[in-house]
């Protein structure tokens, strides 16, 4: 098969690649600048990309029988100010409106394009559990996920099967969240965040590229698909597992208004509860191989 891949480069994208390449699939990667190659391999190439202007890099999307679009500037910025939240929407919703032009222009439309979405979708569900026929949210990250998806839809014009994943917080090794939560809690100082009975829902990378890749494979899979493990925990029980893995204490609780204080908005990423329901991903007959956390924490940090 051959494939489009945009963010092939970042966490989750290099292991993507390194998957796809082993199935014997030819990946084409679009990326920014040059980069140092993720591994050598004659099914890989790379091609530049503007992600906010049109231009000679759509015609990559000739002869393609897949289209997977990661790409996405990072929400993790410590406060966002206008011209990061216009960034962060840009890159989603105007990267993929363009590739979907591109897609309408080829003269055979790649089968398939899996776009990259997330739980932020929801918002804040409190108590509940949220499925693909869930309700969107009204804060900001959800109005980013409807015109993500909606951008994305609009490839079904072209008979092209879309599905947007909505993807939860990714944990694997040397990378991602996590990689950003070790240090604290290596040293014993790491915490609930705010009340600490907020639903987290998570996914290890390994399932998360396994779901791509049966996404990719299974004309059934159209549509929103929930990308995460079927045991959403607590902030508290997320916290108190890693910290008992580390063998330290967590008795550093960080408040919510700190949070609020220093991050804006973005304490909403943290504070927000999403008890995400993986129930359509499991009737589709995908298999988890790290269904509870902790053996999917124990898998990434102890190696």
């Amino acid at each position: 098969m051959r494939i489009l891949i945009t963010g092939g480069t970042g966490f989750v994208g290099r292991a993507l690649v390194a998957q796809c390449v082993a199935d014997g699939h030819h990946c084409t990667l679009l990326t920014r600048g040059v980069t140092e190659p993720i591994l050598v391999s004659s099914q890989l190439t790379h091609r530049p990309w503007d992600p906010f202007q049109p231009g000679p890099w759509q015609a990559a999307v000739e002869g393609i029988d897949a289209v997977i679009h990661l790409a996405g500037e990072s929400v993790a910025a410590r406060q966002w100010s206008m011209a990061q939240r216009m960034r962060i929407t840009q890159s989603r919703v105007v990267s993929t409106q363009l590739l979907v032009e591109a897609i309408g222009r080829a003269a055979q439309p790649p089968a398939t394009l899996l776009c990259a979405s997330a739980i932020g979708y929801y918002g804040d569900g409190g108590e509940s559990w949220l499925t693909e026929a869930h309700a969107a949210g009204d804060d900001f990250l959800a109005q980013v996920c409807r015109e993500w998806e909606a951008a994305a839809r609009a490839a079904t014009a072209w008979g092209t099967r879309v599905v947007s994943l909505r993807i939860g917080l990714v944990l694997g090794p040397n990378g991602g969240a996590l990689a950003r939560m070790l240090p604290a809690f290596r040293l014993g100082l790491g915490g609930r965040l705010g009340p600490g009975d907020q639903w987290m829902s998570w996914i290890h990378r390994d399932d998360l590229i396994a779901l791509l890749c049966f996404a990719l494979h299974d004309a059934r899979v159209h549509g929103p698909v929930n990308a995460v493990s079927p045991s959403p925990v607590r902030n508290r029980d997320f916290t108190q597992c890693l910290a008992a893995l580390l063998h330290r204490p967590a008795v550093c609780p960080l408040p919510a208004p700190l949070l609020r204080l220093l991050l804006g908005e973005r304490a909403q990423l943290l504070l927000a509860s999403q008890r995400v329901s993986a129930a359509h991903a499991l009737a589709l007959g995908f298999q988890f191989s790290q269904p509870e956390l902790a053996g999917a924490l124990r898998a990434c940090v102890i190696r």
